[in-house]
């Protein structure tokens, strides 16, 4: 932009030198009586006019630089607002990203293990490329906990290549985010209500879970939107009773032995409500031998059920979700590392629910404004041992 507004004054005072140094020529022909000189004032109103304009495009220029081209905040394809700003571009590069620094405090701090902690949760940085009206690279990387010393990771959180044939049908392949629930794809903290992320989609719908895969994704009639992708299964011998979530492989040196179906459908039924739902079915067993002993298939079948109301400032949200695993008595026999205590198996069926009311009161305190103020409620349950075989 520098670089840019000095040619402009550079071209600005080239053009009043040259209509200052006609207008001397004229005054000096016209005292020394030539008839031969071409009429220098409409010469000069010329040049003037051609300032003149100069001037407001550099004033437009400046302005549009100066405050920068209000972008909407809005999800596309299934990525949060941030990752999605590629696929608004004409073509290029696009870099996006988001951080979370949390404090967390205990008011009773008794126990050795319920320190105070001050931590740099998460730095996140999207990278895109839009190559051409068709082909876009996207991708999103992560630093957790500071760094990678002590409890701090670096990874991939997805990387992926789309086709965009038409809005009813696109292809995209690479390490994808599962699409299930809210948060798992639309992840940014000021998408998601608290601190924290909602304990049901975390430990039943394991976000941020993502697996290498391919599939296809698109919008139809203007109101339905659908994803459905084939990617490597989870690794049944890393459940427990916890949940799916150590089950998930993130892209890295994934075993696909066993692949899995996901697709997912959301529908805006009417202005601000959205109901859709998503399945997810595959083994988990992976072909592998544990403590000497083949694992079973474990077949895993997991769906959930989500919708959502924001009008008026108001925001209401709703998910539920089941988990079935066949052989889960088997399996964790085979991978239990404290033969005999049920606490400890992976269960056959798992369950969880929650519902979110939020409502924006800042518009009524400050009128006009551009931020949000959003007191919420959030009630959940969940059961990672709903059924243990």
């Amino acid at each position: 932009m520098t670089s840019l507004v000095g040619w402009v004054w550079a071209t600005l005072s080239l053009l009043l030198l040259l209509a200052a140094t006609t207008d001397a020529r004229a005054e000096g022909e016209g005292d020394a009586g030539t008839s031969e000189t071409p009429p220098e004032t409409e010469r000069i109103d010329d040049l003037e006019e051609k300032v003149d304009v100069l001037a407001e495009e550099m004033g437009r220029l400046e302005s549009i630089f100066a405050v920068p081209e209000e972008l909407k905040l809005e999800s596309v394809n299934g990525l949060g607002p941030a990752a999605s700003k590629v696929y608004k571009k004409d073509r290029g590069l696009s870099v996006g990203g988001y951080g979370e620094v949390r404090l967390r405090s205990f008011q009773n701090t008794d126990d050795d293990d319920e320190n105070d902690v001050f931590d740099a949760l998460r730095a996140v940085f999207y990278v895109g490329y839009k190559f051409n009206d068709n082909w876009i690279l996207n991708s999103e990387l992560e630093f957790e906990h500071g760094g990678t010393g002590g409890a701090g990771s670096v990874s991939t959180e997805f990387l992926t290549l789309d086709y965009l044939w038409k809005e009813e049908a696109n292809l995209r392949v690479g390490l994808v985010l599962i699409p299930m629930g809210f948060v798992n794809e639309i992840h940014e903290p000021n998408f998601f209500f608290g601190a924290e992320r909602p304990e049901v989609e975390r430990v039943i719908l394991p976000s941020t879970w993502r697996e290498n895969g391919v599939g296809i994704y698109g919008r139809v009639a203007d109101r339905v939107e659908y994803r459905a992708y084939v990617v490597n299964g989870f690794r049944g011998a890393d459940f427990s009773a916890g949940g799916l979530r150590g089950g998930r492989q993130k892209g890295s040196k994934a075993l696909a032995n066993d692949f899995a179906f996901v697709a997912r459908v959301d529908v805006d039924v009417a202005p601000g409500l959205l109901v859709g739902g998503s399945v997810y079915t595959g083994q988990t067993g992976q072909e592998e031998d544990v403590n000497g002993q083949d694992l079973p298939d474990a077949m895993l079948t997991l769906y959930e059920f989500h919708a959502q109301y924001k009008a008026h400032g108001l925001s209401l949200r709703g998910l539920w979700t089941e988990a079935r695993l066949d052989e889960a008595g088997r399996l964790s026999r085979i991978v239990d590392t404290t033969p005999g205590v049920t606490d400890d198996s992976i269960a056959q069926h798992m369950r969880g629910w929650y519902v979110e009311a939020a409502y924006d009161i800042l518009p009524v305190l400050c009128e006009g404004t551009r931020m949000s103020l959003e007191p919420y409620f959030r009630f959940e349950s969940y059961d990672t041992q709903r059924d243990v075989s």
